[in-house]
């Protein structure tokens, strides 16, 4: 795999079954987690750590600080947050695949200086499990 563009991950959002890209983010992270069961007893061998294999919570963090595509896109996005919505979004990882699953709004930030363009940026934590598609 060559070096990727950051500009070409894209953060869309399930629109009436169809996929719409809410903006123009200039950051983008997704962060996977996995909490881990720990077994280890007094039988453990060199009381070395033991796990417990597929017991532990599984989550993902989807964070995107931009510009909004236009007025429509920031009104789904803020009508979301405020509503506590589940909605399905997907993440799109050039040469890589995309990601898809129930994720909700945990922070929404508006920001601007006198200056310049208003920022939002944006925190979803995913709501259940997660499908990935290679490309």
């Amino acid at each position: 795999m060559a070096v990727q563009k950051g500009k070409d991950l894209l953060l869309k959002i399930d629109k009436g079954g169809s996929f719409v890209t809410i903006g123009g983010l200039r950051t983008k992270r997704l962060a996977f987690n996995a909490e881990t069961v720990d077994v280890t007893d007094s039988e453990s061998s060199g009381r070395w750590r033991e796990l417990l294999g597929g017991a532990g919570v599984q989550r993902a963090a989807l964070s995107g600080q931009g510009l909004f595509k236009d007025g429509e896109s920031d009104a789904l996005v803020r009508a979301a947050f405020f509503a506590s919505s589940l909605l399905t979004w997907q993440l799109i990882l050039p040469d890589f695949g995309s990601i898809t699953g129930l994720f909700q709004i945990a922070g929404l930030t508006y920001s601007g200086s006198f200056n310049g363009e208003m920022l939002f940026e944006i925190a979803l934590e995913s709501a259940g499990p997660l499908s990935f598609v290679a490309l």
